[in-house]
């Protein structure tokens, strides 16, 4: 999950200054690089779907009822989270979300479902297991068909890196790119819509370029900068394209330690546990 905490914060200072350059390592995460809602629904989510396969005794194997369980804790860890950081940048409709009492889904196509499904393509067993946590960490707001999607492809995605056969970085990524494509067209480079992409907050048009950041760059440090080179929603795109590379790539440690230095003792010792529930 730190990949794409790292990716938020390295993108939250460019979100509505977008830049069109890539940027060299020593320039992500500084200065008034911060947290945003994308790495507290990153955690929210992770702990919530802990909880669930905790409470539901398995790790594979889902009934219904399991199904149920699952999405329960993740709403409900979703919401404790978003009120422990109300002022982490949520959109309307999501704040309105946290707030209620009785929280339903609101037909959301938003990124705002792929940036914080990581963890489901982690703790999955099999890749049948990815997309259904994928799909239950997004259906508690983003209930929409693409909203789903967003959250799957990114699930998904990890799950095939994690699980891809032979150590070969590049064979890796053409199998995420089959994998991908079930999905999205990515029949595109960054090179060629820079000069154009603009402000796009809908799963499919800000998950695509992630994807894209990731399959381009060489290291976790590179994918993080070619995300947030080509404008647009860049805290999102980054956390995306970052939550893909960590399955790859090792997060350089002065990255890490500058994003640890912005989370406090309790996001650190709650991001642990769950962390810790992988092993």
């Amino acid at each position: 999950m730190l990949g794409a905490i790292c990716g938020d914060m390295a993108g939250s200072v460019y979100e509505f200054h977008n830049i069109k350059r890539v940027l060299t390592e020593d320039r992500l995460i500084q200065g008034r690089a911060r947290f945003t809602d994308d790495s507290v629904m990153t955690l929210a989510v992770a702990v919530g779907l802990k909880n669930g396969l905790q409470k539901c005794g398995k790790r594979t194997g889902f009934t219904f009822e399991d199904e149920t369980v699952i999405r329960e804790e993740v709403q409900r860890s979703m919401q404790v989270y978003g009120r422990r950081y109300p002022h982490a940048g949520y959109g309307g409709s999501f704040f309105r979300w946290l707030a209620s009492s009785d929280p339903i889904p609101y037909n959301s196509w938003g990124n705002g479902s792929a940036m914080r499904a990581s963890y489901a393509g982690w703790v999955a067993q099999t890749p049948e297991d990815a997309e259904l946590l994928g799909r239950l960490s997004a259906e508690v707001t983003h209930n929409h068909p693409e909203g789903i999607k967003g959250a799957v492809a990114v699930s998904g995605g990890i799950f095939t890196l994690l699980h891809s056969e032979g150590e070969d970085v590049a064979a890796r990524k053409e199998e995420l790119a089959r994998y991908e494509a079930r999905h999205y067209d990515l029949g595109f480079t960054l090179d060629e819509i820079r000069p154009g992409y603009q402000y796009d907050i809908s799963c499919q048009g800000s998950v695509p370029q992630a994807i894209r950041a990731f399959l381009e760059g060489s290291s976790y440090a590179e994918v993080i900068a070619l995300a947030i080179s080509i404008g647009g929603d860049s805290d999102t795109i980054a956390a995306i394209a970052g939550s893909l590379a960590e399955a790859v790539y090792p997060i350089p440690a002065q990255m890490q330690e500058r994003a640890l230095a912005r989370l406090d003792d309790t996001f650190k010792q709650d991001l642990k546990i769950a962390v810790d529930f992988l092993k």
